[in-house]
Order: C-alpha cells, then sequence, then structure tokens
C-alpha cells in the first residue's frame, strides 16, 4: 500500500489481504492520469488513495459515516485529493460513469440473512455471501464507460463463478486475474464449523482463497 498507513477508527474496515491484492490489481491497469475512479465501500479510504497516488479523479462510497470521515481525514493527511459520498453502494454516483470502478464488499457468508449491523456491515453478507455482491454485478456495468474495469475482489466461498455469470450476462468480459490462499481471520475461525457444514468449506481446506475478479465493457 501506500507510504502513509490510514487511520482506522474503531468499527471501519482495517486494509487487509483483499485490499492489498485489489491495490495490485489496480497498478497493473493503463489508466490515464485525470481518469474517473469509484471506490464503493471505501472503509478508511486505502483504496481510493491508492488510486489517487497513480493520478486518477476518485470518488469515494461508503454507507458508514464513520467510513466517510475516516477516508476524508486520511486524505487530508495524505495530501490527496478525494471526493467522498455517504450512501448505500452506488446511490450518491447515479447518473455518473467511471473508467474504474474498485470494490471490497462484505462477502463472509453468515449463519443469519438478517442485515448486518455496526463493524459487521464490512463482512457479514448473508448466508451465501452475496448480499453486496449481486447488487455489484447488477450495477456496476451502467456506471462504466465504454473500455472501463470493474475490480472486485471477494472470497471463493462467496461463489466467484457466480460473479463471472451475472458480469458477462451483463454485457462485460469478465475473468479472475488474480488468486491469494491466506489463513483464516477471526471472523472464518468462528464460523469454520458453520462453514464446513454448509458444504462451503471442505474438510481438509485450512485456508481461504481470495480472487480479484476483473471485467470490462467493450468499446
Amino acid at each position: 500500500m501506500g507510504a502513509v498507513n490510514p487511520l482506522v477508527p474503531p468499527g471501519v474496515y482495517a486494509p487487509q489481504e483483499d485490499t492489498e491484492l485489489l491495490a495490485e490489481a489496480l497498478a497493473e491497469e493503463p489508466l490515464p492520469p485525470g481518469a474517473e475512479a469509484l471506490d464503493v465501500g471505501t472503509g478508511s479510504g486505502a483504496l481510493a488513495l491508492e488510486a489517487a497516488r497513480q493520478g486518477l479523479r476518485v470518488t469515494a462510497v461508503d454507507v458508514s459515516r464513520r467510513a466517510v470521515w475516516a477516508a476524508r481525514l486520511n486524505a487530508l493527511l495524505a495530501g490527496l485529493p478525494l471526493r467522498t459520498r455517504r450512501g448505500d453502494l452506488f446511490a450518491p454516483v447515479r447518473g455518473q460513469a467511471f473508467d474504474v470502478i474498485l470494490a471490497n464488499p462484505p462477502y463472509v457468508p453468515a449463519p443469519h440473512d438478517r442485515k448486518p449491523r455496526g463493524a459487521a456491515r464490512a463482512w457479514d453478507a448473508g448466508g451465501d455471501g452475496r448480499l453486496i455482491l449481486d447488487r455489484i454485478c447488477r450495477e456496476a456495468p451502467g456506471l462504466l464507460r465504454p473500455g472501463g474495469v470493474l475490480l472486485i475482489v471477494q472470497s471463493a466461498l462467496s461463489d466467484s463463478e457466480r460473479t463471472l455469470r451475472m458480469l458477462r450476462t451483463a454485457g462485460l468480459k469478465a475473468a479472475v486475474t488474480r488468486r491469494q490462499r491466506i489463513a483464516f481471520g477471526p471472523v472464518l475461525r468462528g464460523r469454520e464449523r458453520w462453514l464446513r457444514q454448509r458444504g462451503l468449506l471442505h474438510h481438509d481446506e485450512n485456508e481461504e482463497e481470495l480472487v480479484v475478479v476483473r471485467a470490462e465493457l467493450p468499446v
């Protein structure tokens, strides 16, 4: 990540391996300076600031008021321009178009389908882990410019093949471009037995696989 570690107040998602993986994917995109970027579900603003360091014009959105303030503060401390908006997913940027959209959404399957609250909003994503992923797959294509790119990081536990199918159905060229296996974090460790009972984890699996899905809207 960048030279300045972001401040992360309680209740805001701290940058982790998935953040790093998505930042690496972004760094490989041949985007010209001044290209318009959207970081949806920005958390502390870590990815948004990586995009700003690359010379992109960045809008960062989060439903959490605390996250929006954290992103603003981190942009100020880093001396980087950043537009921040508070709202539910793409609602604050309706009618706009972007060259790249970054998404590190909640993707951890949860043993309940109720709407998550507090810090759990950063990871809980319904029984199949797709509470937000499906919305991104449906709505993000309409906000891309021709030739624009959507980059999503998610767990293989939340069905990356479904992500690919939905994006291809929407007319995008989609593929998994990065994979990384990581040790279970505290949330997955707490749900390991349930995940195995559901068949989402095999009995011999002791790591989680993260993937980056890259989807491009043809010109």
